[in-house]
This record gives structure tokens, sequence and C-alpha cells, in this order.
């Protein structure tokens, strides 16, 4: 309150945010009063931590350090190990004694910027300089709700399912965009991984042995070899990784259901939209 006092004369506004910071915590219909800190998701406390974080920035910008702070996540960045030791141990103490904030110990550490991640981007070095990447966090975090969506014993229609995967293919790669200029093997990988996985889910909904047999056909399998793969005793994955299902339930197929694909997206988010604009 007295640094938004230096900067905010108005009573009424000081008032009003004070009040704000002192209401109570609504609990099964009880008020119990809050001593410290802010309601979690509140529209001030951004703004707040903003005004009392300002302070670190001022103190690292003095330093010459460069940083990336974002809400109450911040990253240093030093020459070395050393230097980033003293730093973390200086910073820490400026943080707890001055500001009177509580550093997290176990989420704060010294590393390379290849170990660390800031908002789900990691870094990897090259000869033109570090550069940005996708956190292996992230990618394993994609990879989860991709099976959550791909789960073969949900009965949830197939439209379904590729109207909330094409939700996370488009919100992921225009999220890291930035990061995935040369990422086209990988997105090739995902969508593997998701097409196959998608073929369990239909193998699976085609039931018994007359079902995928004519479902077979349908996609342009011979009479004889749908009925082969129809009768085979293999599991669910295997049949999805079979010739005969990865050359007729491919990408085509999918794209025809409205499943773009992370590889298609992003070819058509990094390449054919520059050359367009």
């Amino acid at each position: 309150m007295y640094l938004i006092s230096l900067k905010i004369k108005d009573k009424r506004t000081l008032k009003l945010i004070g009040l704000y910071l002192n209401a109570g915590i609504m609990e099964d219909g009880l008020v119990s009063p809050r001593r410290e800190g802010m309601a979690q998701g509140g529209p001030l406390s951004p703004l707040l931590s903003n005004v009392i974080l300002h302070e670190l920035d001022a103190k690292l910008e003095e330093r010459g350090h460069r940083f990336v702070r974002y809400a109450d996540d911040c990253s240093i960045y030093l020459r070395s190990r050393k230097s980033a030791q003293r730093e973390m141990a200086s910073i820490s103490v400026y943080l707890e004694d001055g500001l009177k904030l509580k550093v997290n110990r176990m989420k704060s550490k010294v590393s390379r910027p290849s170990q660390s991640s800031l908002l789900g981007f990691s870094f990897y070095g090259s000869k033109e300089g570090w550069k940005m990447r996708i956190s292996s966090k992230s990618l394993r975090a994609l990879k989860e709700k991709i099976r959550e969506q791909t789960k073969r014993n949900q009965p949830v229609p197939l439209y379904q399912r590729i109207s909330k995967l094409k939700e996370i293919i488009h919100g992921w790669v225009n999220y890291f965009s930035i990061a995935i200029a040369n990422a086209k093997g990988y997105m090739e990988k995902l969508d593997g991984l998701m097409r196959t996985r998608l073929r369990i889910v239909l193998w699976k909904q085609w039931k018994g042995i007359t079902g995928r047999a004519r479902n077979l056909m349908k996609v342009g399998v011979v009479k004889s070899r749908a009925y082969q793969l129809a009768n085979t005793r293999k599991g669910h994955c295997r049949t999805a990784n079979s010739p005969t299902l990865r050359t007729t339930l491919e990408k085509k197929f999918f794209l025809r259901l409205g499943l773009d694909g992370f590889g298609h997206y992003y070819y058509w988010k990094t390449t054919y939209q520059t050359k367009l604009f």
C-alpha cells in the first residue's frame, strides 16, 4: 500500500484497494478473516504483484542483468555458475528481507538454460547463439492431453474426439509457433501418435468380425484382406500399426474427417501464412 500511495493520491482508490485486501474468505457459507496475501485468481492480484515486483525489476536492471519475469516467476541469466549462485543468494535475501516476500526454495535453482523452462519454453545452444524450443515438460503434458482424448474405453463419438483434438492442436501450435520453426519432424511424430491412438479407437468401435470387415472394405481394403484382418487375434495396438490400417486410416483419411493434424496446421501457420502475407 505504501508503494501504491507513492503513485496514487486519490484516497478513495487507496481505500477501495485496502478493503479488497482485508476482505474475508468465504468457506462453506462462513466468512473467515484473511491475515495475509490475496484471494487466488482475483483481478487485482496480477496488478499488485507487478507493483511490488517492479522493485525487483528495477534492482536487476540496476545490476545490468538480463532477466525475464512473468508474474512471480523470474529467470535471471548470467555468464557463469558461480556468479549465478552468488546472485541467487543475494536476490533471495533482497526479496525476503527487503520486499517481505517468501522465496520458494524448492522451485528455485541454478541451471543451464537448456535445463530450465519458462512458460513452457526451454533453450538450446547453436552456432548462432541460444535459441528457444519447447520444454520437455510441455511435450509430456501435450502427449498426456492426446491420450486423454483418445482413450478407447470412453464411449465418445469420433467427431467429438476430433473436435477436441483440433482445439488442442490449434491452441498448442499457436502458442508455441515462435519456438517450432524447425520442428517439422517432431510434428510428424505427434501426428503419428495421435493417428495410431485414433485407429485403436476405431478398431474397438467397429466391433466383431463382420463390422470390422465391412468398415475395412468401406475404406478400400479388398474383401479377402478385410476378413483376414478382421479375424486377427492380435491386440488393438499391434493391429492399429499393421500395414493395412496404416495405409488406409492415414493422414488423408483423418483430414477428410476434419482433423488437420499438427504437421498440416503447423505448415499453414509458419509457412503458407507467411508466404501469403
